[in-house]
């Protein structure tokens, strides 16, 4: 990633979908693929277009998250976050916590269902079910059709992405990301004359300096920002970011977090290790393991 990017690019990513990504000669296919490439290496963020979701949709799920964070506390909280709860659900402003300080933020954590049992150990701190709120009261379908559509766009992006490292498109799926664990945040930024008046610890960051720990994430908020990080042995690296409101107006972010299978042993790619000179610069960790750690340190109580 480079420090000196001038702009976040745009992409297209129409070629990819439809099984177009099929076609590794096909001239849209290839240029979307070298866009990616260019994107990852220079900005590690990039704004998508062409990606068959509707406007309507994007807009309806954050409104729809907007409406929730604008009920009573006592209502959000119907469906607070603990521990019992697999760390799913409400978590109120100043909950979260980036590098030891809260965060001028409130949201709703959903993670893939994890059944008892279902990883063993590995999965047990965030086995459970996700608090889906009842008003509004079409949270639960939308967000389910909302899910369903993030999943095969992301699918579909990966596989570019995969032909951007020189590998091939199912790079990312089998054993790797075959059957992809995912994480969901609907998260609310309090405008910044709101904030000064919170019973909350000093600190106007929203979202403290970070880097995402998943695979790829795409952002629906209210300035339209998609966001990716990737594993690639430092071909691609994530690029540090944080968040702060500096308008007076509340500001809506939810945020798709693809991820490796749960069990999936994350290490260098051959061919990413190949390209520079057989060199692994990047130890081999379990993806559960990886996410329940950073899950446990988290939160303040």
């Amino acid at each position: 990633m480079s420090s000196n990017f001038k702009s976040i690019p745009i992409i297209d990513v129409s070629p990819l979908l439809c099984n177009k990504w099929r076609d590794v000669e096909n001239e849209g296919v290839s240029e979307v693929v070298k866009q990616l490439d260019q994107a990852c290496k220079e900005a590690g963020f990039f704004y998508v277009k062409g990606h068959g979701i509707s406007d309507s949709l994007i807009k309806e799920v954050r409104d729809m998250t907007r409406k929730f964070f604008d009920l009573p506390f006592d209502e959000k909280v119907k469906i607070k976050m603990s521990s019992e709860t697999g760390f799913r659900g409400y978590q109120r402003i100043g909950e979260n916590v980036t590098q030891g300080k809260a965060d001028m933020h409130e949201a709703i954590d959903c993670y893939r269902e994890v059944k008892p049992g279902m990883y063993g150990d590995l999965g047990k701190a965030i086995e459970g079910f996700n608090k889906w709120p009842d008003s509004p009261s079409n949270f639960y379908s939308v967000v389910g059709e909302y899910i369903n559509l993030l999943t095969d766009l992301s699918r579909n992006i990966l596989r570019g992405i995969a032909l951007a490292l020189g590998g091939c498109p199912g790079e990312f799926e089998g054993e790797r990301a075959g059957d992809p664990f995912w994480v969901m945040r609907f998260i609310g930024y309090p405008g910044i004359s709101d904030a000064k008046g919170l019973e909350m610890p000093e600190n106007d960051i929203g979202c403290g300096a970070h880097t995402d720990y998943g695979l790829l994430t795409l952002v629906n908020q209210d300035d339209e920002i998609p966001a990716l990080q990737i594993w690639s042995n430092g071909l691609y690296e994530s690029t540090l970011h944080r968040v702060i409101n500096n308008s007076p107006k509340y500001r809506v972010s939810v945020a798709f977090f693809y991820e490796p299978n749960f069990d999936a042993v994350i290490e260098p790619l051959e061919f990413c290790k190949q390209k520079l000179g057989g060199i692994e610069k990047c130890e081999s960790t379990i993806y559960g393991e990886h996410l329940v750690r950073k899950v446990l340190t988290n939160f303040v109580a």
